[in-house]
């Protein structure tokens, strides 16, 4: 059976963005056409549908990282910020919009949240493990493939030996 793990990554979480589309309660704000996702970058993003892609890769995270929060997750979507001249500085993701996503994916049943001992925060449900291993299952035949390591042979210098 193929999971979310044995695909690529930017395929699933595509494929699983045209799935979460079809589902009404997520739906991007109205404020989410004029916010940036984060304090890192200069500039809110291009695409329109970038809100549901984004949920996809928030869904893939908290599949992968078991129980989260928005204070990890806003880590995960860190970004380098461009000063000028100074030196570049790392800036977490917005929170808002993480949240937003989670409370959105809880209400579609999705997500659920959970205090595993000293853990705490989102997991995925029984509905939202069959929603990726689905989306996983379509992509079937583009399992992810592994890059072969290969020596590197240096050849000779041209420096004159005297």
């Amino acid at each position: 059976m193929v999971t979310p793990y044995d695909v690529d990554p930017g395929k699933l979480i595509e494929k699983l963005a045209e799935e979460l589309k079809k589902i009404e309660n997520i739906v991007a704000p109205e404020w989410a056409k004029f916010a940036k996702t984060g304090a890192g970058k200069e500039r809110p993003p291009v695409e329109k549908d970038w809100w549901h892609t984004r949920a996809a890769s928030v869904m893939r995270k908290v599949y992968l990282s078991g129980p989260i929060g928005v204070s990890k997750l806003r880590k995960k979507y860190s970004a380098k910020k461009n000063r000028g001249h100074k030196p570049e500085r790392v800036y977490v993701g917005s929170g808002n919009i993480l949240r937003k996503i989670l409370q959105q994916l809880e209400k579609a049943e999705l997500l659920k949240y959970v205090e595993k001992g000293v853990h705490k925060g989102r997991i995925v449900t029984g509905k939202g493990e069959k929603l990726l291993n689905q989306a996983a299952k379509n992509l079937g035949g583009e399992i992810k493939k592994e890059v072969k390591r290969v020596e590197v042979i240096k050849e000779p210098s041209l420096k004159k030996n005297n």
